[in-house]
């Protein structure tokens, strides 16, 4: 069931303009139930206090953010901002960092196609990409760049189209050649790659990128789990790093 805000938030009052009142001291745990019972298909992944006095964070499978009272009765949501000594802060953003960050680290880089740094290894980028999207082979004609810059370019299968789909099939066979990288090079240029499969990551792959929030490729993950969503040229990607 793929859920939306709005169709989540009007289930949610709908469910809850009924409900009776809760005891001030509702847990994270009551908050997720009430939650989770109030909209079919919603799954509540993480229930937290906000750092926004009064209000709970609340991450679920659809990849959105809602904020909600400690009695789980009134609901928020967009991004919540933060004014800072240094402007406006997303603290959302923050916190959507921080679970992309630990979510790649629980998947780890086994089954990635890698561009590694020259020399040095200054910064890794996970690259979530479609070897049939213009802009993400425009970025792969910088990856050497990138290197030099002393940035290994880790590659994640992100075939837009999803699964069962010639573009789908495009990316498995790249994966499954036994020169990843001279196939994948071939392919981001627009040439034929010999039709091949195998047991491969590519759909647990794309079901990561899903989890991780991306929505278009290149989706570019930096270590502190940070995304640019687009291209980026190299030099503009490597400036903010910090590395030139």
């Amino acid at each position: 069931m793929n859920l939306t805000i709005p169709a989540i938030v009007a289930a949610l009052f709908l469910s809850l303009a009924t409900a009776a009142p809760v005891s001030a001291g509702e847990t994270e745990d009551a908050i997720a139930e009430k939650l989770s019972n109030a909209v079919p298909g919603l799954r509540v992944t993480s229930v937290q206090k906000s750092e926004a006095k009064g209000l709970y964070e609340v991450q679920s499978n659809n990849g959105d953010t809602i904020y909600t009272t400690e009695d789980g009765v009134y609901l928020l949501t967009g991004d919540l901002l933060k004014l800072t000594d240094d402007g406006i802060a997303n603290v959302s953003e923050e916190s959507r960092a921080r679970g992309r960050q630990e979510t790649m680290a629980e998947y780890g880089e086994e089954g990635v196609i890698s561009y590694p740094a020259n020399g040095e290894e200054k910064a890794v980028v996970d690259v979530f990409t479609d070897i049939d999207c213009p802009y993400c082979r425009k970025l792969h004609d910088e990856v050497p760049q990138l290197n030099d810059y002393g940035i290994t370019v880790n590659y994640y299968g992100y075939p837009r189209s999803g699964p069962d789909t010639p573009s789908f099939s495009k990316y498995v066979s790249v994966w499954c050649a036994d020169d990843q990288q001279a196939a994948m090079d071939a392919a981001k240029s627009g040439k034929s790659v010999e039709q091949r499969n195998c047991e491969n990551p590519v759909e647990e792959q794309f079901r990561l990128g899903a989890q991780v929030g991306v929505t278009g490729t290149p989706a570019i993950l930096l270590e502190d789990g940070k995304m640019v969503r687009g291209y980026v040229p190299a030099r503009n990607l490597a400036e903010g790093l910090g590395l030139l």
